[in-house]
């Protein structure tokens, strides 16, 4: 890994860069084309984002990843809803990944948050990745993911305390926030979006979701 990395608040100036660079690190990934960048580009002015944890990673002054938290919340078995933040889309540049960046980057915002007092975070990913930052299946945590059986060990709902206790004696469930499926709400609004940014071809290609 190259040491010469910087970690740094998002500003207004970087928007279009890293709402690029996030297409870039998901095209074609899990669907053809990808709507991240669109995602990230609403959820800036959505209430739940936290500006304060919005990072972007440079190298020699040129972005190479980034990564942003929003507030989301469990719907607890015993009526309470339990505040808890979410994250993602998390952006590497494709010339960068698989080199560590991504966990490095993670881990610090992860940090941040915990010294913010958040108690916790959920999300949706891959295991064999995220577990490197400290996330479990979410399931040994008693928390569910909605529209799964409750008894079913979600293979891609992870989760991690970051306040030791913070979940003690609540059992509960996790709605995906409404912010993330924009793109779906609005498809003209992601159309006319994704139509600013260097035309690339869409593909089907094995292992997407979608």
């Amino acid at each position: 890994m190259n040491k010469n990395i910087t970690i740094r608040l998002e500003r207004e100036e970087d928007h279009r860069t890293v709402e690029n660079l996030t297409r870039e690190a998901f095209w074609n990934v899990y669907q053809p084309g990808c709507t991240e960048h669109y995602v990230l580009h609403c959820y800036r002015s959505n209430p739940d984002f936290i500006p304060e944890l919005d990072f972007v990673m440079e190298t020699d002054g040129v972005l190479m990843g980034h990564v942003m938290f929003s507030k989301a919340e469990i719907a607890a078995d015993d009526g309470r809803n339990i505040p808890i933040l979410t994250f993602g889309p998390i952006s590497i540049a494709p010339e960068y990944k698989r080199k560590g960046y991504g966990v490095t980057l993670l881990r610090f915002a992860l940090e941040k948050a915990r010294e913010m007092g958040f108690g916790a975070v959920f999300m949706e990913g891959n295991i064999d990745f995220y577990r490197h930052a400290g996330f479990t299946l979410a399931s040994g945590l008693h928390i569910h993911y909605h529209g799964e059986p409750r008894e079913s060990d979600v293979p891609y709902f992870l989760g991690q305390e970051l306040k030791e206790g913070y979940l003690e004696g609540i059992e509960g469930t996790y709605h995906t926030p409404k912010g993330y499926f924009v793109a779906m709400d609005d498809p003209e609004g992601f159309e006319a979006f994704d139509a600013l940014f260097p035309k690339k071809e869409k593909k089907v290609l094995p292992g997407q979701l979608m």
